[in-house]
């Protein structure tokens, strides 16, 4: 019997072709997720994007955007760098995520060469602030005046950086003339109880800080979970300890109004509290930590230095010392001079005589 012919092997059917979703479709969904603040996904679809129409500028840009309010900002200077190549111009993005990542004379030579637009002109007041060169911000704040910028975090940061640059006694008549007043919004009230300190008027300060943690302006369109009101926060069906470290940032200050006043028990009580706790942020944290330290005085120094300890890092080299836990970008020039001070202090009075020779701070 003759042997079976082999059957020939069926062609196995093609795989299908995956959809290629129309691009139209896309910039939708990528309008959609921008919308929703959905940033991780924004920059997902804007790849999607880039694969079909490589180079178009709205998704590049969307892209570097995406990243940027995601918080990536090391992905977002790989993508500027990977779209270097390109006729479109991203100065300005990369200097905003130098700024982020505190290096703020790379951040202000990008800006160098950009028009004077009112964003340059804000992102540069914001290097200059963390920079300490108050005189310079001021500068650059009142050129932005100009463009006559209807907005609360600008005149919030105006605010801000006058009574930095030691200016407090004209707080009063800047914030007249851009017509905003203290219960304009909680971070004015807060600034606006700063400039009174600075101006020693103690009691008025106090009376600002306690009305500004009960309860937040009418008005306020927007929330910031660093400080507002605890009214709010209780209608937000927020637990007690997040409320406490909410508003911790007014706790603090009215604690360093009260030490001023010299009612230093409540002061003390007050900052002891905060530090027990560990609910504060770490700004918070370190400034009522600083200010504790400084009403003890020369008293239980080697408790004082462990306390100083967490805030200071040793690294090595040049210099062994730096700030921890990021404070180096959320505490002002001043604040972090009187944390060097106060640390050299103790380490004298400790008798650690090599560690202050060998020491270097920024």
């Amino acid at each position: 019997m003759a042997p079976k012919a082999k059957e020939k092997p069926k062609p196995s059917p093609a795989a299908p072709k995956p959809q290629s979703v129309p691009i139209e479709d896309l910039f939708s969904s990528l309008h959609s997720h921008v919308q929703n603040y959905e940033y991780e996904q924004a920059a997902k679809v804007a790849d999607q994007v880039l694969a079909i129409a490589p180079g178009d500028e709205d998704a590049v840009r969307c892209k570097v955007v995406a990243l940027i309010k995601s918080d990536a900002i090391d992905k977002a200077l790989s993508a500027i760098q990977a779209f270097k190549g390109l006729p479109i111009d991203l100065r300005f993005h990369k200097a905003y995520c130098l700024y982020r990542k505190n290096k703020l004379n790379e951040a202000l030579e990008l800006l160098d060469g950009l028009e004077r637009d009112p964003m340059v002109l804000q992102l540069e007041s914001q290097i200059l602030y963390r920079s300490g060169r108050m005189g310079a911000c001021m500068e650059s704040y009142e050129k932005i005046q100009k463009f006559k910028i209807d907005s609360i975090d600008l005149k919030t940061n105006i605010v801000a950086a006058l009574i930095s640059a030691g200016r407090a006694t004209e707080v009063q008549g800047m914030m007249d003339a851009l017509k905003v007043k203290a219960s304009s919004s909680f971070e004015l009230a807060y600034n606006s109880a700063c400039s009174l300190i600075e101006r020693k008027k103690y009691a008025e300060a106090e009376q600002q800080l306690l009305s500004a943690r009960r309860r937040p302006p009418l008005g306020l369109t927007h929330l910031s979970l660093v400080r507002i009101g605890q009214e709010m926060l209780m209608d937000e069906d927020y637990a007690d300890d997040e409320i406490e470290a909410e508003l911790a940032p007014i706790a603090v200050q009215i604690a360093y109004v009260q030490q001023l006043l010299g009612r230093t028990q409540e002061a003390v009580e007050t900052y002891v509290g905060i530090i027990n706790r560990n609910l504060a942020d770490a700004s918070s944290l370190a400034v009522a930590t600083n200010n504790l330290i400084a009403l003890r005085g020369g008293k239980d120094v080697s408790d004082s230095l462990r306390k100083l300890d967490r805030l200071i890092e040793k690294v090595g080299g040049a210099q062994p010392f730096q700030l921890a836990n990021g404070l180096d970008f959320k505490l002002s020039t001043r604040q972090k001079e009187a944390i060097y001070s106060n640390y050299l202090l103790l380490l004298l009075q400790a008798n650690k005589i090599d560690q202050v020779c060998n020491s270097y701070f920024n």
